[in-house]
Order: C-alpha cells, then sequence, then structure tokens
C-alpha cells in the first residue's frame, strides 16, 4: 500500500467516526428526560386575557436539552382540554429524536393542517423570543414543543 491510499484511508475513517460522533450527539447526547412529576406540574395554558391557568396532565413523557431552547418536546394526556384557551396562530412542530417515540412532527403537522387537532398556547416567552405551544386532541391527547416566536423572528436571535 502506498502513502496515498494511508491517507487517504485515514481521512474516510476520520470523516465516518465524525459524522456517527455527531449524529450521536444530536439524537442522545444532548437530549435529558424530564421528570414525569416535575413535567406535569409545571404545564400551564395561557387564556384569551392574557392569564395563565395549571394544566392537570397525565402520562406526562418528556424531554429537554440544555443546548437550546427549541429542544422541549412532551407528549401527555388532559382529563378536559382548558376553557378559553388562546389559540396559536401557525404552530409548527418541530422534528425531535427519533427514540422519542410517543412524539410525531410529521403526524401533528398533519392533523393541524386538517384540523383534527388545535393549538394553544401555553406559554409566552417560555425562553427569549420562544414560545411554547400545545396541540390538544379532541380525545385528551395532547402533544408539546418549543417554537420561535415573532421576536426572534425579527431579531434573528436567540439569546
Amino acid at each position: 500500500m502506498n502513502s496515498g491510499r494511508i491517507a487517504i484511508t485515514m481521512l474516510l475513517g476520520a470523516a465516518l467516526l465524525t459524522g456517527a460522533l455527531v449524529y450521536y450527539l444530536e439524537m442522545f447526547g444532548y437530549y435529558d428526560e424530564v421528570d414525569e412529576t416535575i413535567g406535569a406540574e409545571t404545564l400551564v395554558v395561557t387564556k384569551t386575557d392574557g392569564t395563565t391557568a395549571p394544566l392537570t396532565a397525565g402520562d406526562f413523557h418528556g424531554i429537554d436539552k440544555d443546548s437550546s431552547p427549541l429542544g422541549w418536546r412532551a407528549c401527555f394526556t388532559l382529563d378536559a382540554p382548558p376553557a378559553d384557551a388562546q389559540p396559536y396562530d401557525n404552530p409548527t412542530p418541530l422534528v425531535g429524536p427519533n427514540w422519542f417515540r410517543c412524539y410525531s412532527a410529521r403526524g401533528i403537522t398533519g392533523d393541524l393542517e386538517s384540523g383534527a387537532v388545535h393549538a394553544v398556547l401555553s406559554q409566552k416567552n417560555i425562553h427569549h423570543g420562544v414560545d411554547r405551544v400545545i396541540a390538544i386532541y379532541p380525545d385528551g391527547r395532547a402533544f408539546g414543543w418549543h417554537q420561535l416566536n415573532g421576536e426572534a423572528e425579527e431579531q434573528r436571535v436567540i439569546q
């Protein structure tokens, strides 16, 4: 084997190793599971008058990551849909890691487009320029995610 082949083999090996490391970090490394009790207790909904009310959530499963304010995702059930919750304009569920099976951004997006589910504002500016949005199904299933709001879009900066 000549030195050129050795160099190319080493470069390809380093590229594959780097790709595998980046994939692992994006899919597993930065995410932490949210404690189900704490996660369920911290859920609120914003009412049309601007006040917030706590939600009574069951079967809570959530993930979050410290590296981005957009990393939060949750799946849970609600005993009763919140009364007079503020609708959320242009909800866009963000894709989560493939191992978080209870949450499907593609499925939620399709249901939002068909009108089978409605999205409400949970918390405005939970992080600067980021809102917490919840999609609520008629049967009580609910899914949450963080989404950039108009403030962040105007500034193009997430702090």
